[in-house]
């Protein structure tokens, strides 16, 4: 079982636009990892994006460029 921590959660409203943030967030180097939708939160695809909460200034520039439903902070 992981360690829940304070994390950061990216949903997206299609499997494509999940994927392709999949893509970019590998290419810049950003830590994370797509993951089933938590319970807590609902989301046109079904995916999310779960990072640590360090990184969400790095991915604050290359969010506006990206097509993504909302940025949650929770205890996952």
């Amino acid at each position: 079982m992981r360690e829940k921590s304070d994390c950061l959660v990216i949903t997206f409203q299609t499997t494509t636009a999940a994927l392709h943030w999949e893509d970019t967030a590998k290419e810049k180097g950003i830590s994370g990892r797509l993951i089933p939708i938590p319970q807590e939160i609902t989301a046109g695809c079904g995916l999310a994006w779960k990072m640590p909460v360090s990184e969400k200034e790095t991915v604050q520039p290359l969010l506006q460029a990206l097509t993504y439903d909302m940025l949650h902070e929770m205890w996952l």
